[in-house]
């Protein structure tokens, strides 16, 4: 008796132990993915860089590098990452995304002639990841909005695109009218464009980058109705995420209606939203408000705030033009 209480111990402290290694395995990647997610990508690089070094196969820390790289456009930083992701998993579809993405992104920030070599590459690493997963949505918006950009040279084409919209339809409706809508937006067929997106809004949208989108897409229409279906669409999707508010804000400034509740919105998402890759950068928020003031003719406090957006994004291009109008005016 004695005997196999001894055993049962042994086993429960056996069991307690590997239990523990495992969350010891775990900490780093998890650490890094908190890091990723409230936008602290050197942290979370630091993080991986550790990681790799002690688990060089482990395909899930390589994506990470990889999407935190491009978080901070250290793009040949990512295409090395991808690439190692790849090799460990060749049929892993999300890690060809995502080296399309860094080629992508290389692809922006190279001579003409490298950036001819990595479109290509660009192209079919998202055409693996929905050959891997046809319900892999974002590699295939990614290749719809590559197809309708890039000449025929490169590999591009709109008359690819149109199966894949074709197949989006049948999959997800919703997907399959937003890749149709930013075909048309990417070729200037605005009218086309505002079609496609009101019925890709109207189909029950699950994805909140694809809303975001389009209300981006309509807030520079200046079209508030339509900003304001976005965010009843992204409240319905996802009634606890703050976008969906957000949303609400900026079609209320375009509308010049209900300031004072837009401008809580966006005080508190500025204060009290916790940063997310995925989330609007709180110098949209601070240019959002910028505008709710020029409404209300106040273009000291309009000053303030675009000022505020160019210090935490000196590129916001959007809070450049405002300031450059107002020094017009």
């Amino acid at each position: 008796m004695r005997v196999c209480r001894a055993l049962l111990v042994a086993l429960l402290l056996s069991l307690a132990v590997q239990a523990i290694a495992g969350r010891a395995q775990e900490v780093p990647l998890d650490a890094a993915r908190r890091a990723y997610e409230r936008t602290d990508y050197a942290e979370a690089i630091a993080i991986l860089d550790a990681a790799a070094a002690k688990e060089p196969n482990n395909g899930e820390i390589q994506l990470l590098l990889t999407k935190a790289h491009i978080g901070v456009e250290q793009f040949n930083a990512a295409e090395k990452s991808g690439e190692r992701a790849v090799a460990i998993d060749p049929k892993n579809s999300e890690y060809h995304n995502w080296l399309g993405q860094a080629y992508g992104g290389k692809a922006d920030h190279s001579s003409m002639f490298t950036a001819y070599t990595l479109a290509r590459k660009t192209r079919r690493e998202f055409e693996i990841a929905v050959q891997l997963d046809e319900r892999n949505f974002d590699a295939a918006q990614h290749l719809v909005e590559y197809d309708c950009t890039a000449p025929p040279f490169v590999g591009g084409g709109e008359e690819k695109a149109q199966p894949q919209i074709q197949k989006l339809l049948r999959l997800d409706a919703s997907q399959g009218h937003y890749a149709a809508g930013n075909c048309r937006r990417l070729k200037k067929d605005f009218a086309a464009a505002d079609a496609e997106f009101l019925k890709a809004l109207e189909s029950h949208p699950k994805s909140l980058e694809n809303i975001e989108e389009i209300a981006g897409y309509f807030a520079n229409r200046g079209l508030a109705e339509r900003v304001l279906a976005a965010a009843d669409a992204a409240e319905a999707a996802a009634p606890a995420d703050p976008r969906g508010r957000f949303f609400r804000a900026m079609g209320w400034i375009l509308q010049g209606e209900k300031l004072p509740d837009a401008e809580k919105i966006l005080l508190n998402y500025i204060h009290a939203v916790p940063r997310h890759p995925s989330y609007p950068g709180p110098w949209a928020a601070h240019y959002w408000l910028g505008q709710l003031y020029e409404k209300q003719k106040n273009l000291a406090a309009a000053r303030a705030e675009y000022g505020a957006a160019l210090k935490l994004n000196a590129k916001y291009k959007r809070a450049q033009d405002a300031l450059k109008q107002l020094g017009k005016s």
